[in-house]
């Protein structure tokens, strides 16, 4: 026959002071920092360095309304020729509320045969995408679009 143990002074003691601990480990919820607009315009001015960016040439391809900010697909594409005197050399993307701006630099040369890019992105709530295009003028080209975030993506909360 097979007895359990019996439980001793030491063990509940121990078993006490155990659950004593976990009530007193307070439950934090994280949340990252979001992005302001001044944040976004330094991120901006960090690519160009200062130079005037005009709107035009830039196609920005994203969903006006999604579902779900964890996944969300972008193509951004620009008009322009891509051949050794002309081409576009590299496309920035920029978000307006997510804890980094700079969601994505792509680097491009006349050998890349058209100026396109496609991914997917994740945003942490509705706001504003910028696209901007830097030619081998030196030129900067842009394109923003307003998305509305049904589900916010990195905004779970830790319990």
């Amino acid at each position: 026959m097979h007895r359990l143990p019996q439980s001793t002074r030491r063990h509940f003691l121990g078993l006490a002071g155990g659950a004593a601990v976990a009530g007193a480990v307070p439950i934090v919820t994280l949340r990252p920092a979001e992005s302001t607009p001044a944040m976004l315009a330094s991120a901006i001015n960090n690519v160009t360095q200062g130079v005037l960016v005009r709107t035009g040439k830039v196609k920005l391809d994203v969903p006006p309304l999604v579902e779900n900010g964890n996944t969300v697909p972008m193509t951004v594409s620009v008009d322009n020729p891509m051949t050794a005197e002309n081409h576009v050399r590299s496309i920035h993307v920029f978000n307006e509320k997510n804890p980094q701006p700079n969601v994505g630099n792509f680097h491009l040369g006349p050998l890349a045969g058209r100026a396109q890019v496609s991914t997917r992105i994740r945003l942490a709530d509705s706001q504003k995408i910028v696209a901007i295009a830097k030619l081998s003028d030196g030129s900067f080209w842009s394109a923003s679009i307003d998305i509305i975030v049904t589900l916010a993506a990195c905004t779970e909360e830790v319990i």
